[in-house]
């Protein structure tokens, strides 16, 4: 769905993988993430990485377990509660764009 509306989509099976693929691609705009997630570190001190790192890159953060608090979230973060609806999420984003 979200390539079809002209996103490119790439994928990470943990956070030091999405590090990396950050690292390779500076054309990457959106980081999407779980805040439960393997590796060495969570989707939540993955987004803070990314926001210290790479300060333009919109961060989405989603959990169906955790509510972490305004406070625990980077800067410019949306966080969705899962199950979220990826359509209203796609017009949040081309909303942002």
């Amino acid at each position: 769905m979200f390539e079809a509306s002209g996103y490119r989509v790439l994928e990470a099976g943990d956070a030091d993988e999405a590090i990396a693929v950050l690292d390779e691609d500076p054309s990457i705009s959106i980081v999407l993430t779980d805040i439960q997630m393997p590796g060495s570190m969570d989707g939540l001190r993955l987004a803070h990485h990314v926001r210290e790192r790479y300060p333009p890159v919109s961060l989405v953060i989603a959990s169906g377990a955790l509510r972490p608090s305004a406070s625990e979230l980077p800067e410019r973060s949306l966080y969705l509660t899962k199950p979220f609806n990826p359509f209203q999420l796609l017009r949040q984003l081309n909303a942002a764009a």
